[in-house]
Parts: structure tokens; sequence; C-alpha cells
């Protein structure tokens, strides 16, 4: 079977002149520089690192391992985030108008009435494409910076400090990837929560585009930033750190000895823990964004006004913990699980710094 036939990422995402994200299993010339050992290994001058995996060695931190973790990230956003689309819904018409949508069970009997089932579905294309989008850039960005931060540091520091290079790298993703992701919120919470300003993204955006100009789609950056880098910062390091906890505490075999249907069942569970805290310290700034972007002229001013310092935090979390929990654990699955069809270990347990650090000193 050809490498081409047997690759998932699609081949225009990197060049042939690098490593391949797939390696022949008879010797191959090209990683002849990389030491083999059962779990890692660092290459001759120490600034990469290998990993073996059953049947194949597949390079950490090449040009093909960024490729798939962007597309790993673009996959897993995107799918989740459209999938709980009438969730969505519900949460952002209760967070613009709590008068009227005072409860779930209000608004999704509101909701149904005067709209139908097909409300539910409102806004699902400029989610899909915005948090796409957002994933590659968020994903693909944190493994980079992750790598590049610890390199910065050197392994011993990066071991020992390695929540904050998890928290460096999360934030310096997300930065780039809510400018991508903006003008498609802002169309969205336009459309969920605005009935008859537009059907979706085809005629959303040229609305938005024509009555405020192209400022009008980046006007709810900063509370996106907000809202988002905290989250990130969150999500990614306290799934890195609950995973590593599970897998010292909890689970009964190291984790290189753990199928790999029990290391994505983990991932799931460290990607729910992880946005049960996501979603409670970024629920004020999410308030922000939906009553911004709702509101012409607003400022966070009249949002604390209107909503109230106590609704700022309160209003919509229930459904918004359910929700973000529920996404986090299966964006942390889906993200794994590509890699692991790649060929690459999923994420957590051991960070690379640690084994090399462990490397070195044996």
């Amino acid at each position: 079977m050809s490498d081409s036939s047997r690759s998932l990422i699609p081949s225009f995402l990197y060049s042939s002149d690098h490593h391949r994200l797939f390696q022949s299993p008879e010797p191959s010339t090209t990683m002849t520089h990389v030491k083999s050992r059962p779990t890692s290994s660092a290459s001759s001058n120490g600034s990469s690192f290998a990993i073996a995996t059953p049947n194949e060695k597949v390079e950490m931190y090449s040009p093909a391992y960024f490729a798939a973790c962007t597309v790993a990230g673009m996959l897993c956003c995107g799918i989740t985030h459209t999938a709980i689309t009438p969730l969505d819904v519900i949460k952002c018409n209760m967070q613009i108008d709590p008068h009227k949508y005072k409860n779930i069970t209000s608004a999704f009997k509101i909701t149904i009435k005067e709209q139908g089932l097909k409300g539910f579905t409102r806004g699902w294309s400029p989610t899909l494409l915005g948090y796409s989008a957002q994933g590659a850039f968020k994903y693909g960005l944190y493994e980079y910076s992750k790598k590049y931060y610890s390199d910065i540091v050197g392994p011993e520091y990066a071991a020992k400090y390695k929540t904050l290079i998890y928290l460096a790298g999360s934030a310096s993703a997300e930065i780039v990837a809510d400018v991508a992701l903006c003008p498609m919120e802002a169309v969205k919470v336009r459309v969920q929560t605005q009935p008859g300003f537009a059907r979706g993204l085809s005629d959303g955006l040229p609305k938005i585009i024509k009555s405020e100009g192209f400022r009008g789609l980046h006007k709810g950056l900063v509370p996106l930033w907000g809202r988002q880098i905290p989250y990130t910062m969150m999500k990614f390091a306290t799934f890195e750190n609950t995973v590593e906890l599970i897998y010292k505490k909890v689970m009964p075999t190291p984790k290189e000895e753990c199928s790999k249907p029990v290391q994505l069942g983990v991932s799931f569970a460290g990607g729910y823990i992880a946005g049960i805290f996501c979603a409670v310290i970024s629920h004020p700034a999410d308030n922000l964004v939906s009553f911004l972007n709702n509101s012409k002229g607003a400022t966070v001013a009249d949002a604390v006004k209107r909503l109230g310092l106590l609704g700022m935090f309160t209003r919509g979390l229930p459904l918004r913990i359910f929700m973000i929990g529920t996404l986090t654990g299966a964006q942390w699955v889906i993200y794994d699980a590509v890699k692991v069809l790649a060929g690459l270990p999923t994420t957590g347990g051991a960070s690379p710094a640690t084994a090399l650090a462990q490397s070195v000193s044996a």
C-alpha cells in the first residue's frame, strides 16, 4: 500500500521533501538519525522528538505533524460546535433577552412556537466555518507554540513549569484563532437572536458589511478575546494536567500499555472536566459577546446595566456548563482520534519535554 493511500492528511498540506507523516515498515534512511525507544526519544541534536508506534515511526514536530494537528483541530471544533447549534440558539437568546427567555424550558417552547424546529438550526453555516477556522489555528498553533516555548526554556524548565508552557502556548494560539472566528461569530449571533435579520451566512454577512462596514464584523473581537483566551488557557492546561493525573493516579497501567480506545476514553474524561472549568471562567465574557453583537452601538457598561453584574456570571450558566463540558470532551476525543489514525500519540499523559528531560538524565 502506498504512503499517499495510507495518509489521512491531504498531500497538499505538506511537501514530499519533508519527513512523511507515515514511514514505511521497512528500514528507512530518513529516520536513521533517531534512536529507537519504546515510547519516545530525542534526535541526535536534541531539538526534536520521535515517538515509536507499534507498526511505524512518526516523527514529532515535523511539518506533517503540525499539518495533522491543524486538520484535527479544524474537524474537532467545526463538527462539535455545529452539532450543538440548537443549544447555542437557546443560550444566546437567554443571554440577549432574559425577560422573554426566562429559563431553558420556556426558551425551547418560545423558539418552537415562533420559529418551528428550523429555528434551532439558525446560524449553523457561520458556526461551521467560523469554528473550523478557529480550531485549525487554535490546535495547530498550540502544538507549535508549546514546542517553541519548550525549546526556549530548555527541557529541564519546560518539564518543571509545564503548566506555564501550556498556558502561554494556548493563549498565543487563541489570539490568532479569534481573529479568524470573529466575523463568523458576529453573523452567527445576529442570525440566532434576531429573527428576520437573515437566513444565514449568505445574506447575513453582506448585510452587516453594508450597514456597519468591515469593522462591524470585528467590533466584538476584544470581548471575544476576553472570553476565549481565558477559556482556552483553562481548556488546554486543565486537560493536560487532568489527563496526566488520570494516568498517574487512576489507571492501573501506564499510558503506553493502554489500548487506544481506553486512551480516547481518558481524553473524553479529561476534556469534560476541563470544559466545566472553561464554562465558568469564560461565562461573563460570553454574555458580553452575545450582547454587543446583538445591540448596535452598545458598550460594556450597557451590557452590565441590562443584565446586571450577577446576571453576567449566572445567566445561562447551567446550560453552558452542560454544553461546554460535552463539547470539550467530544473535541478532545475527535482531535486525538484523528491523531491516532494518523499514527500519532494521544495528547497528554507525559509532555515531550518531560520525556526528553528523563532521557537526558538517564
